[in-house]
């Protein structure tokens, strides 16, 4: 981590990583609808069903075992 970070701010931001609270993935697919059957077949947990979003996108969401969040999108 960065300089000027002490001991405490390194440990909660540690403790806020191993949560999955802090990160996420934007991944992408040419098939979204494919790619989420599949994903929900193997029984990953759904956070977002396939969407098409305001701005362009189809994306739908996930979440990986640690609890991080994963975005799946398709351009429109």
């Amino acid at each position: 981590m960065g300089p000027g970070i002490t001991d405490e701010d390194r440990a909660a931001l540690l403790e806020i990583i191993a949560k999955g609270s802090y990160f996420g993935v934007n991944l992408a697919s040419s098939d979204l609808d494919a790619t989420f059957a599949d994903l929900e077949a193997k029984g990953a947990e759904v956070v977002q069903e396939p969407v098409d979003q305001p701005y362009g996108l189809r994306d739908c969401a996930f979440r990986d075992p640690a609890g991080n969040l994963i975005r799946i999108q398709q351009a429109g």
